[in-house]
């Protein structure tokens, strides 16, 4: 029998001191992965040190807000919301000292412990890489922020965020990270969800969505209900679908680290269900993707 799932944390249960979200590794239970999520509020900075941990800050519904790392300032343009634009972001370096300042909106960073240092890097919206993945039903949009093949300048993270239309499927074939048996990659990974509503810039109460889990020996297996500010934490198991129902688009970013000296992304497919890659030769790409670019919404 599946356990009940301790690695669901519904919205607005995790909100520690100024942010509304908080995970750290100890809350976790593990040992990389962490996240902050504030709402800016004018005259009323947020502010953190990053102990022994790396981070990547970029806007989820803030707009023309400023980010200080250790005495440097960071003009951000953001954005509306998660479904309106790919925003600018900041490379946050092990032991910086932050300080966001805005009148409104929400900002999100993603963490991960390290060790090595590299220097505060800017990034325009122009410059992160828009990959519209999968094909059919299973077509969805990737903005690849701090990935290995799209920034270099980095210890342990890897963070990206999935646009999938209603309707469609992502995180599809069903595959893992774990480094349990045959699946040498190992890294943990946080789901942080917005469902927004037909056309809307950000996400919406009333949105909802799916998503599963399940673990190699059996002994986890669960597929929830998603709602807006929704996270899941992913410390092993294969991982998919998330499921964006019809009218209610999905966003997720995700945050992997782990063990291993290079940073990865990659991952191995439930081996019942890898032949599905091949299957989209076969299908063309929802032309609704992608839905957004630095300029706003493509669609």
């Amino acid at each position: 029998m599946a356990e009940e799932s301790s690695w669901f944390i519904p919205a607005g249960t995790a909100a520690q001191g100024r942010a509304d979200l908080r995970i750290t590794p100890e809350s976790a239970g593990w040992t990389y992965c962490g996240q902050y999520v504030f709402t800016l509020r004018a005259g009323d900075p947020a502010t953190f040190e990053l102990e022994g941990e790396e981070g990547v800050l970029l806007s989820l519904s803030a707009r023309d807000f400023v980010v200080v790392v250790d005495g440097q300032r960071f003009e951000m343009r953001g954005r509306e919301g998660v479904f309106a634009g790919v925003s600018d972001w900041v490379y946050l370096p092990v032991g910086s000292q932050v300080s966001i300042e805005g009148d409104s909106g929400e900002v999100a960073i993603v963490t991960a412990r390290a060790s090595r240092s590299f220097p505060v890097h800017y990034g325009s919206a122009e410059s992160v890489p828009v990959e519209v993945r999968g094909a059919g039903r299973s077509t969805r949009q990737v903005n690849n922020y701090a990935t290995p093949d799209s920034f270099s300048a980095a210890d342990k993270i890897n963070v990206c965020e999935v646009l999938t239309p209603g309707g469609n499927w992502s995180s599809w074939p069903p595959h893992r990270h774990d480094g349990i048996g045959d699946c040498v990659t190992s890294n943990e990974e946080i789901y942080y969800f917005r469902i927004g509503k037909l056309d809307e810039p950000h996400g919406h109460p009333s949105g909802s969505g799916l998503f599963r889990l399940y673990t190699v020996d059996g002994r986890h297996d669960e597929t929830l209900t998603i709602t807006d500010g929704d996270t899941y934490l992913v410390p092993e198991g294969y991982h998919g679908p998330t499921v964006a129902n019809p009218e209610y688009p999905m966003y997720f970013l995700n945050v992997l680290a782990g063990p291993g000296e290079d940073r990865t992304m990659a991952f191995c497919d439930d081996p019942d269900q890898h032949w599905i890659r091949a299957s989209w030769e076969d299908q063309e790409q929802d032309p609704r993707l992608p839905m957004t670019s630095a300029a706003g919404r493509v669609k």
